[in-house]
């Protein structure tokens, strides 16, 4: 067994592999491509997280899955030392609540307040976070960029998108009965991993 191998092998069994962090390099097709609780990257990370809290995620506890699904993502941040960008969409503009910051608890009870309402400006979220990613990519060319987009991808007005400048995953958290399967759509014009939030509820 090589050096590097017994160190995958160590890093196996001492902690839990990090989905998410792991999914946002890209879908996984080797164990070396894993990322494990307790790594540190050698380059700093910055995780660009778009919420989509229109009006229609209410329903069906979509943004109630969406947000556990979130407190396990702050506290992967927080665990790798990643910087976090935070920018959620609804009502009639995106609003940024992070600019790079270090993860850290004071995360949480954001997180809790955070409600579903108005409508979807997921477009221009998508927009504005891409131009901003380009810009921070220019400022800091050290560091790794990473984008996580939660939405149900229930627009009421559909225009094409551009790829994001970096690993990009979309997670659907569409929960109705009757699915209008939009979010996948998106995924595929924003060139990202397409991953569903039902999955993420059995895995540890």
């Amino acid at each position: 067994m090589t050096g590097a191998s017994r160190g995958r092998a160590r890093a196996a069994a001492d902690g839990r592999v990090a989905w998410l962090p792991t999914l946002l390099k890209g879908r996984p097709r080797r164990v070396e491509d894993l990322c494990w609780q307790q790594r540190r990257g050698q380059a700093p990370e910055l995780w660009l997280v778009i919420v989509d809290a229109s009006a229609s995620t209410r329903r069906h506890q979509s943004l109630a899955q969406a947000k556990g699904l979130l407190e396990t993502f702050f506290d992967q941040a927080y665990r790798q030392r990643a910087r976090l960008a935070l920018l959620t969409a609804s009502g009639s503009t995106p609003q940024w609540q992070r600019h790079g910051l270090k993860a850290s608890a004071a995360l949480q009870p954001w997180l809790r307040a955070l409600g579903a309402g108005g409508g979807t400006p997921l477009l221009a979220a998508l927009e504005e976070a891409r131009q901003w990613l380009l810009r921070r990519g220019k400022a800091h060319p050290g560091e790794v960029q990473r984008c996580l987009v939660l939405t149900d991808g229930r627009l009421q007005r559909w225009k094409p998108v551009q790829p994001m400048p970096c690993a990009c995953v979309l997670v659907d958290i569409e929960t109705a009965p009757v699915r209008l399967g939009r979010a996948r759509q998106l995924a595929a014009q924003l060139q990202a991993d397409y991953q569903h939030v039902e999955q993420f509820n059995v895995v540890e």
